[in-house]
């Protein structure tokens, strides 16, 4: 049976929407947000009813029938920590979309949006799937150090999960009797240790720990970051764009492009390729951190994202990495067919989806 579904995802100035049949992406499109449209909003969340009336408007001008759709999927937010999996929308969720107790981003009008489409078609339900707060640790892998710290999961949970799943059906293998080690290489970078289906131990790939990235620091020595803090030289803010927005790529080589920077390197900037060399071992670096919480029993080590496209890259994390276990490489990301892919789950009854409750 084909089904349609829906998927939306909304960013800080744009809003992806795509409709898959099955799993065949038949339209898609990503509607910018001008500066002028969004400042009349006091909260993102405010935004939610503009947005999806400028969905409607979108698939009515292409010819689309709403009606048609069978699942809609939205991208998850910044919610209550939850285990992996899809979820049913319900008022719980909407309200803390709404009420931003975890904190205010785009990604949580996805919930708020998808609902409001779903609820006006007959027989339709929305769902969220795999948020970046997916929280699977193990105990013993939230221990800082201090017990006024805690390690807290925030990863790029859905396209690590995808990935895995993709490579488990590609191999005729179950996901969940897998272990694996997935690397999101973007703008941020996480590296996670799948066991078994359930990602144990994740570096925090939003504020600032593990590799660094194009445009964050990652991991910084303490003691120098403390004397920084406390020098006089930097306010706050500054620090803290310092350790996202404006470390990594942007603070060696003053550009966040990762295909600059590997453009820069393949020109023969040698400054460029060693900071990219730097980071592809650090990268290195976390999957063998990984595998050592696998004891050493891994499957396959996944490399996606965007950076992914960059061989050499690649092949700098392999040589390091390669008696650990095979690489397989997926460059890229594509959120929109693992959100449909999600939900496609869900309506062929091969996923049952879960109820936000707390």
């Amino acid at each position: 049976m084909k089904y349609k579904i829906l998927a939306i995802n909304p960013g800080s100035t744009s809003t992806k929407i795509a409709i898959f049949e099955n799993e065949k992406n038949i339209f898609l499109k990503n509607i910018k947000h001008s500066t002028d449209e969004l400042k009349g909003f006091a909260k993102i969340t405010d935004q939610y009813e503009f947005r999806k009336n400028t969905i409607l408007n979108e698939l009515k001008e292409a010819g689309l029938d709403i009606n048609q759709i069978q699942c809609v999927m939205g991208r998850g937010g910044l919610n209550k920590p939850i285990p992996s999996g899809v979820y049913k929308v319900n008022e719980e969720m909407k309200n803390d979309m709404i009420n931003s107790p975890f904190g205010e981003h785009a990604s949580n009008l996805g919930a708020l949006i998808a609902d409001d489409i779903a609820k006006n078609l007959d027989n339709v339900n929305a769902y969220i799937a795999d948020p970046v707060v997916v929280d699977e640790l193990e105990e013993i892998a939230r221990i800082t150090g201090h017990p006024n710290f805690k390690r807290i999961s925030i990863f790029h949970a859905l396209n690590q999960k995808a990935t895995a799943r993709r490579y488990a059906r590609e191999t005729n293998q179950v996901y969940e009797e897998m272990n694996l080690i997935v690397v999101h290489l973007g703008g941020g970078i996480s590296v996670g240790a799948h066991l078994k289906g359930r990602v144990i131990d994740v570096n925090n790939a939003l504020n600032g720990d593990g590799p660094f990235s194009p445009e964050r620091s990652g991991t910084l020595p303490t003691a120098q970051l403390v004397s920084a803090c406390f020098s006089g030289k930097y306010t706050k803010e500054e620090i803290g764009l310092m350790i996202k927005g404006k470390g990594g790529f942007a603070a060696y080589l003053n550009t966040n492009d990762a295909y600059e920077v590997k453009m820069r390197a393949k020109e023969g900037d040698e400054k460029a390729q060693f900071i990219s060399n730097a980071m592809a071992y650090q990268v290195a670096k976390e999957i063998g951190a990984c595998a050592t919480v696998l004891k050493g029993e891994v499957n396959a080590i996944l490399l996606t994202g965007g950076i992914a496209h960059n061989k050499q890259f690649c092949s700098f994390i392999d040589e390091m990495t390669s008696f650990i276990a095979p690489m397989k490489v997926y460059p890229g990301e594509d959120e929109m067919l693992a959100l449909a892919m999600n939900g496609l789950m869900v309506l062929q009854g091969e996923l049952e989806p879960k109820e936000y409750k707390f």
